[in-house]
């Protein structure tokens, strides 16, 4: 059985408009949406995650899934000739999905279940503020921002856009780096699975 706890979903995007007010801040959202699973033993409850869960490439589906977008609204003004950023106001949209089990169980079974589903949201929950602190270091890199001799701010949006980007691939490689943690062998969600489907 194939079975991926994540697939980390992201698109990032940058809007550049005008406003006279300096500003920073950054909004999070959070969507959560769970699919029923049904099954009277842990590994027909595995097996109904590996049939309904999110898709995770072609062949497989994952048992949670995040998935977040990222738009940026820019503001960039003149200021004696120079050009300065007035306006980096972020959101993050961020999506989880969840298996929910809509079976009645035994007691026993509930139990390991109840374990098994919190290591789950724990796991998505770490992709979660990862995002979040991706969204706080943007716009550190981008507060403050000064190009002199830019007269069109074009320099200006280019270069907040490049730190948005740089930063985005820094904390894309922790998200990597961190299921690569989760799902080695011996790994994390190994122990959640075996845990589950135990007799």
């Amino acid at each position: 059985m194939r079975v991926a706890v994540l697939a980390c979903l992201v698109a990032i995007g940058a809007v550049c408009g005008s406003a006279p007010a300096a500003s920073a801040d950054t909004r999070v959202l959070v969507k959560t949406r769970t699919y029923d699973i049904t099954g009277t033993t842990g590994l027909a409850l595995m097996k109904a995650m590996d049939r309904k869960g999110p898709k995770h490439g072609f062949m497989t589906h994952a048992i949670a899934q995040t998935g977040y977008t990222v738009d940026w609204d820019l503001d960039a003004g003149q200021d004696n000739g120079s050009c300065r950023l007035r306006r980096a106001n972020g959101t993050l949209n961020l999506f989880y999905t969840f298996p929910r089990a809509a079976s009645a169980t035994t007691p026993a079974l509930q139990k390991r279940w109840s374990r098994f589903f919190a290591g789950v949201r724990a796991h998505e929950e770490t992709h979660g503020r990862l995002a979040k602190e991706m969204m706080r270091a943007s716009e550190r890199s981008i507060s403050g921002l000064r190009i002199a001799d830019d007269r069109s701010c074009y320099k200006t949006r280019r270069e907040a856009q490049r730190r948005i980007r740089a930063t985005y691939a820094a904390y894309e490689a922790k998200q990597i780096a961190f299921d690569a943690r989760e799902h080695r062998d011996g790994g994390h969600v190994e122990h959640l699975i075996t845990a589950l489907i135990k007799p």
